[in-house]
């Protein structure tokens, strides 16, 4: 078998089925990430929601013993929302990140593996195939780099020529030792704007990420948002762009699929509509969009701190509704937060009615609501 042909035709293959640019490399271990994950791990910049065996991380053929080689692919995605709505005094309005506009971008890139994994396997008999975006164990930007597809730059994004940062990865683990590609030799030179501009200082240089202090990580939690965090959030929902919109790499660019449909109502809500959202409605809404995937308690909590940031008086009587009866205490805590953030002393008395009625860790949002809107 001409290998060299199989390969060039399985690129051909790619490009028309949506794939933007497709890259090979060996199935060898990533042994230069071993010790920069065990650093990585060591200084609790971790989010968590990654593949914590470091072993599973860097050994592909612990994942695929037949692995010979590593189909990498890159899959661009829109930037620029057209007819977006604008957010003004009394119609506030969040947004969620770019990697989360349209359809969830892990079933826009099984759908391609899976049709690249059909052709592979009509093409050789008997080849062994794992096909992973995102959630798999390996490392999709350390795939991607050593497949050529771009190079990581210092926002931890692989920045490739002509789709900048706005992509989704996904690799495929095959038992066919196909010839690798050349890394891209290229690099972010002296700019350091992305690290610059980053909201709360989450990157830490050469594409390291302190994934705690990230927004993108933040606005995914659960529990209550730090303190220091709130007001650097914004009227984030879900994500951050912030280090992609500032690369000078990214400029002029956005790729157009049409399987992935833009959807400005949603894509930038209302903030007031989200506070009381049932799991159904919230389902039926928001359920096909990757940012999603934590539940609508993450996207409540955010809207409430973005309420807070806009100083939103006509939310009031929303937010008091959602602070006397929503039955997650962290929901009610943010909520008087925020209204002690908006109304200052004016929520005193408010705030004071209800305080005994409630759980210690919300009389100390109560409490932390009216004391940080002095301090600002």
């Amino acid at each position: 078998m001409d290998l060299n042909q199989l390969k060039q035709d399985v690129i051909d293959y790619a490009h028309t089925i949506g794939i933007d640019s497709i890259g090979f490399t060996t199935a060898d271990p990533f042994d230069e990430m071993k010790q920069k994950l065990v650093d990585y791990h060591a200084k609790g910049y971790a989010s968590g929601f990654e593949e914590s065996d470091i072993e599973l991380r860097t050994e592909p053929t612990l994942t695929l013993p037949t692995a010979r080689s590593i189909i990498a692919i890159a899959v661009g995605y829109p930037n620029k929302l057209k007819g977006a709505p604008k957010s003004t005094r009394g119609d506030r309005r969040g947004m969620f990140a770019r990697a989360s506009w349209g359809q969830d971008y892990h079933s826009i890139m099984r759908k391609r593996l899976d049709k690249l994994a059909d052709y592979l396997r009509y093409r050789v008999e008997g080849v062994e195939i794992q096909s992973m975006v995102d959630t798999g164990a390996l490392s999709d930007r350390a795939v991607a780099e050593r497949a050529g597809l771009g190079y990581v730059g210092r926002n931890g994004f692989v920045i490739n020529p002509e789709l900048g940062t706005w992509t989704y990865l996904g690799e495929m683990l095959v038992s066919v030792p196909f010839p690798p590609d050349d890394p891209l030799l290229d690099s972010c030179g002296d700019c350091t704007i992305c690290v610059d501009r980053c909201p709360t200082g989450a990157l830490v240089g050469d594409g390291q990420l302190n994934s705690q202090k990230c927004i993108s990580f933040l606005t995914q939690t659960k529990g209550y948002l730090a303190d220091e965090y709130r007001y650097k959030i914004g009227n984030r929902l879900y994500g951050c762009d912030t280090c992609q919109q500032v690369c000078p790499r990214n400029k002029g660019i956005n790729t157009q699929h049409d399987d992935i449909v833009l959807e400005p109502e949603i894509l930038k809500p209302r903030l007031v509509p989200l506070l009381k959202m049932s799991n159904k409605e919230f389902k039926n809404t928001y359920g096909h969009l990757a940012g999603a995937w934590r539940g609508k308690k993450p996207i409540q909590r955010n809207a409430i701190v973005a309420l807070a940031h806009f100083k939103e008086e006509s939310a009031i009587p929303d937010l008091q509704d959602v602070a006397l009866n929503d039955p997650r205490p962290m929901i009610r805590g943010t909520a008087y937060w925020a209204i002690g953030q908006i109304q200052g002393e004016n929520a005193r008395s408010f705030i004071e009615q209800q305080y005994q009625n409630e759980l210690e860790e919300v009389q100390h949002e109560m409490l932390k609501g009216l004391e940080m809107r002095r301090e600002q």
